[in-house]
């Protein structure tokens, strides 16, 4: 069983809204599902779990399973 930080995705979608903006646990890159991703060429309004499975962070290529939920 994998291990996750305490907040982290983890490949969980259940729990997220489709407006959650996450952040990368490595960089602390953002997604945010208004702005989509321009880099893997994500539309604009893709909540982060309908990111495909090889997603992985623009900035530094961590995996979309350590991002974290920010809490606004």
């Amino acid at each position: 069983m994998a291990s996750f930080f305490d907040g982290s995705y983890g490949g969980d979608a259940q729990s997220l809204a489709d407006d959650a903006k996450l952040e990368c646990k490595i960089c602390w890159h953002v997604y945010d599902p208004a702005e989509g991703d321009t880099y893997w060429q994500i539309p604009k309004g893709t909540p982060f779990s309908k990111l495909p499975d090889h997603w992985s962070c623009p900035e530094c290529d961590a995996e979309k399973s350590g991002f974290l939920e920010i809490s606004e």
